[in-house]
């Protein structure tokens, strides 16, 4: 796609210039606005115009902010009077449709909660707060992927399925899947994604882009469809390092109406972008858990072996490998807690929804979803079932349940051991692994094919992690994850854009129909 001409949004005296939105970073795109040499007009409306151009192939975005072009206008008048509210003045942000945008449906990808128009979450209200542009709500995994065992990532009642930027046929990886897929290909510079288990790690590396799933507690879940109250958190999307720590620098905030945000260490509500550096890793002490991709195939391997290399290099103090005790034993407990607190938090978040616009005709209850899902089965179950939904149903939904309590507690002592023990024996900053495999061919049939994943520790511990692309095989990306401590967000950032700096691993997508065959041995 050529460059963008921002002239016809210019003023006269300034001249005509050119930027491509899909290739510049946040603080280049501000530096153009503070310049007078772009418009968050033209900036809008270049995204809403590409949107219309490549969502029919990706099915990234749900539904378009009709208001997005009258928002930039206000950021325009804000940097023409020299007063721009914050460090996202008119920056087109996608927000994952389960997360609350006045004036817009959140979703969650269902049409059972189509009706209802709550208002602002609170990480939104951050973001208009900042001079950011609600640019579209972002397709993602129906109900943040927990419907059915045999689900497809990246599909929903709503907005079909979700595609792979680099290769079509191929999952974007979920639940944020159109967050991953709309930043990658260059749909808005930034995105919100939510996680309660690989749900920003995993698609940031199918999809080529920096995910950082925060620590638990960093950023507020007020307006968001829950999932877990322990695990649940939203976090940022970006093509770059930075980019992700200018998002972060806004959503980290404490929140009076989230207990577990409510309140924050003295650096959470700073400017991430502060901590980047790229010497970072000079003297770094990092591990390297193998085990993560122990399955994983011999090209993907590979990977892992230069990634190494290249901490190495730049100085780190590499201890390789490094074992997770137990870890392959958290699963079980965290899925069967996982039931009990979904039921509890949907439950309460469709009793919220009932006192709100148009909430009195969606379902008041799992049971009452479970029941729309039947009533309109060759619409909304005509891919996958709803195995998931009858499991947490069969739970009391209770959090004082003695049983729950135990399940809960098991699997969060596992997590947190698996990766305190290394972490504290050899005194690391960070852990390292291979995020995930890379994308695999979209099947309705079978469901995802997902070979190896390294969120769980991260996810039940409440430990931040950060996924940056780092390579390809067969044109497919593979990202590699950094796991620090609770709170070490600004050490991890530091590691991870070192790291980035010296890989500048990412290319940019070109939607490729399929993968060609693979050339014949010689």
């Amino acid at each position: 796609m050529p460059d963008f001409q921002t002239t016809p949004e210019l003023s006269p005296e300034r001249g005509s210039t050119s930027i491509d939105p899909v290739s510049s970073s946040v603080a280049e795109l501000r530096q153009a606005m503070a310049d007078g040499r772009l418009t968050a007009t033209a900036l809008t409306r270049h995204f809403l115009e590409r949107i219309e151009e490549l969502n029919p192939a990706l099915h990234a975005v749900i539904t378009v902010n009709h208001d997005a072009v009258a928002e930039a206008a206000a950021s325009d008048d804000a940097w023409e009077s020299g007063q721009p509210r914050g460090p996202l003045e008119g920056i087109p942000v996608l927000v994952k449709d389960n997360v609350q945008v006045a004036g817009m449906p959140t979703t969650a990808g269902s049409p059972a909660l189509l009706p209802a128009c709550p208002p602002d979450a609170f990480i939104v209200s951050r973001l208009r707060a900042a001079g950011a542009v609600i640019l579209a709500k972002a397709n993602l995994s129906e109900w943040a992927n927990f419907r059915s065992t045999h689900s497809s990532s990246g599909w929903s009642s709503l907005g079909g399925q979700a595609n792979n930027p680099y290769v079509l046929d191929r999952s974007p990886s979920g639940s944020s899947s159109g967050s991953a897929a709309g930043v990658s290909a260059g749909l808005a510079p930034l995105a919100v994604g939510t996680e309660t288990d690989g749900s920003i790690v995993s698609p940031s590396s199918a999809c080529g882009v920096v995910g950082v799933k925060p620590t638990a507690g960093l950023v507020s879940r007020t307006g968001i469809v829950p999932l877990s109250p322990v695990q649940d958190t939203a976090g940022p999307m970006a093509k770059s390092v930075a980019d992700a720590a200018a998002m972060l620098s806004v959503l980290a905030a404490a929140d009076p109406d989230d207990p577990a945000a409510s309140a924050l260490p003295a650096h959470a509500a700073t400017d991430y972008t502060q901590f980047l550096d790229p010497a970072a890793l000079d003297g770094a002490r990092i591990g390297v858990w193998r085990g993560a991709s122990a399955r994983a195939d011999a090209a993907t391997k590979v990977l892992l072996e230069a990634a190494v290399r290249t901490l190495r290099s730049l100085g780190a103090i590499v201890t390789d490998p490094v074992d997770l005790p137990d870890v392959e034993k958290i699963t079980v407990p965290e899925f069967d807690a996982l039931y009990y607190e979904f039921k509890y938090g949907i439950n309460a978040y469709l009793k919220y929804l009932a006192t709100v616009d148009g909430g009195a005709d969606i379902p008041g209850s799992l049971a009452g979803l479970i029941e729309f899902n039947e009533r309109n089965a060759a619409w909304v179950l005509c891919r996958f079932g709803q195995e998931i939904f009858h499991a947490a149903e069969a739970t009391t939904g209770n959090l004082a349940d003695p049983d729950y309590l135990e399940l809960r507690g098991f699997a969060t002592r596992l997590a947190v051991a698996s990766l305190e023990t290394p972490t504290a024996e050899h005194r690391l900053d960070a852990i390292i692994s291979l995020t995930a495999n890379p994308a695999w061919l979209t099947d309705y049939i079978l469901g995802d094919h997902s070979v190896f994943g390294a969120s769980r520790p991260a996810a039940v511990s409440g430990w931040p992690a950060i996924s940056v692309p780092f390579g390809y095989v067969r044109g497919l990306p593979v990202g590699v994850t950094l796991v620090g401590p609770r709170w070490s967000e600004p050490r991890l950032l530091a590691i991870a854009y070192a790291f980035e700096q010296a890989t500048a691993a990412r290319r940019q997508p070109s939607l490729l129909p399929t993968l060609p065959p693979p050339l014949p041995k010689p």
